[in-house]
């Protein structure tokens, strides 16, 4: 395989490490870090890595094979189109945008088709995620019912960069969380998105008005399917996890449940456990995914098979983009309001 450069542009959030660490477990190099403000994670980054602070952006990009990004949420799309007129494909750090009028920039880089753009949804390629996809296409629990995400977090706000508190630079819980469930919904019942309702509520942290700590949604799928989505900044301090996520999905014929924090009581590993009509309850032996996220992105690049493509990228962002635009904000200390 070609060894490829790769450069950061943009280090905000950790999360970039999953695209540094899998590139340099793939055998590519990296040639740079920019980062005009956090430069305490740029330095922990660069000191993990071995890899330079480099001071400019500009000459990064065009020495680089391929640029990674975990810029300020609102801001990739600049960097995104900064990569489309270098001609470097771009992997970045959910979400790529935060409001409607990024989001067709986005697409009309995407369907320019001059790079490929990836972003980090990686509960595609979680063993236990990968494995619970692969038992619903094999008619395992039946026709799908119904399909429920809780996704809790453990906040920290003292640790957290102020544009974190931002919905205009952060997008809020409901973009910058749970595009992985809408992304998964897709994926798991191979339908599309009809219809989401549900509400956002406010207790924390009236000193950052729009920053809201809970989200809960209902959504209906083509087909029938129906789902309840779930994600908060309420993770206790003693948890064992930064956050309990668990998936169940009923079907006609059984029941699956992911725990994919695993259980202080039983296994801090993520379990799978499915009961079958024909089955007892039993714990799910989880399957690798054949390539990590960063490998699938290459893949995608040279034309081989990948798995997450730009569309599904576009479908899971559009649909936090329109279910933001319509959820019903609630603040305990004032009531409802749409």
């Amino acid at each position: 395989m070609e060894k490829l450069k790769f450069a950061i542009i943009g280090c905000e959030h950790g999360h970039i490490s999953i695209f540094m660490e899998e590139m340099q477990q793939l055998g590519h190099e990296g040639i740079g870090i920019y980062e005009p403000r956090n430069h305490e994670l740029a330095a922990a980054m660069s000191e993990k890595y071995n890899i330079p602070i480099i001071d400019d952006a500009e000459q990064l990009i065009q020495e680089a094979d391929i640029v990674g990004s975990a810029a300020i949420n609102n801001e990739k799309i600049d960097i995104v189109e900064r990569c489309e007129r270098a001609g470097k494909p771009i992997m970045i750090d959910k979400p790529a945008v935060t409001n409607r009028r990024d989001f067709e920039r986005l697409k009309a880089v995407i369907e320019r088709g001059k790079i490929e753009v990836g972003m980090l949804l990686t509960e595609r390629f979680h063993p236990a995620i990968y494995t619970l996809k692969h038992k619903i296409d094999q008619g395992l629990l039946g026709d799908i019912v119904t399909i429920s995400m809780r996704k809790p977090h453990l906040l920290n706000p003292d640790k957290r960069p102020s544009w974190f508190f931002s919905k205009e630079q952060c997008g809020g819980i409901l973009i910058d969380l749970l595009i992985h469930d809408y992304d998964l919904l897709r994926w798991f019942t191979d339908t599309e998105i009809v219809k989401t309702q549900g509400n956002m509520t406010k207790r924390l942290l009236p000193e950052h008005p729009g920053f809201y700590d809970t989200v809960s949604v209902q959504v209906v799928m083509e087909g029938g399917v129906t789902a309840q989505l779930y994600a908060d900044w309420y993770t206790p301090g003693k948890s064992w996890t930064w956050g309990d996520g668990r998936i169940c999905v009923t079907g006609t014929e059984g029941f699956a449940e992911l725990r994919l924090a695993g259980d202080p009581f039983v296994e801090k590993e993520s379990l799978f456990l499915c009961t079958t009509n024909s089955e007892e309850p039993a714990k799910v032996e989880l399957t690798e995914t054949s390539a990590s996220i960063s490998g699938d992105f290459i893949n995608r690049i040279r034309g081989e098979q990948f798995l997450l493509s730009s569309e599904d990228i576009l479908a899971a962002t559009l649909a936090t983009i329109e279910a933001d635009e319509q959820i019903e904000i609630i603040n305990i200390k004032e009531g409802v309001r749409i």
